[in-house]
């Protein structure tokens, strides 16, 4: 019998954990893109290792549960490369129209009230549902 709603739930809870700890140790919002963004634009020397080891967790976590229990959970993607590379793009755009991520919106921003974040992550959910529908029902999927 498999569990993916608990590891799911799981998950969830980690993130949410993350998102506290992070703002209670250092006062700093889990924005993957803010984090990310001021490591690779040279962040101040005492604020580049907490920044690497929440980035290293992102990629260890996965890891590490691939390494316990001998697959990803992952699945093959479900559209191209080059459609994901365009996707990829669109985000980085969104990301930075946006003023933050759906992590630092979504997760951390609604959690502190923010009607900012609240708008933003109201318009991440809209447009992603749009592009479903139009990929999907207008341009007739994306397979890979």
């Amino acid at each position: 019998m498999s569990h993916e709603w608990f590891l799911s739930a799981l998950g969830g809870v980690a993130i949410g954990a993350s998102a506290v700890l992070l703002m209670a140790a250092l006062g700093r919002i889990a924005g993957i893109s803010g984090i990310a963004g001021s490591l690779l634009s040279g962040a101040e020397k005492g604020d580049r290792g907490w920044r690497v080891a929440f980035l290293g967790g992102l990629v260890g976590a996965p890891l590490l549960a691939w390494l316990v229990r001998g697959e990803s959970g992952l699945g093959p993607p479900q559209v191209s490369w080059p459609w994901m590379a365009v996707a990829g793009l669109l985000v980085g755009f969104g990301t930075r129209l946006g003023g933050g991520c759906t992590s630092g919106h979504g997760v951390c921003g609604i959690a502190r009230l923010s009607p900012r974040s609240l708008l933003a992550t109201v318009v991440f959910m809209a447009v992603g549902a749009g592009t479903v529908f139009v990929i999907r029902h207008v341009l007739g999927g994306t397979s890979s």
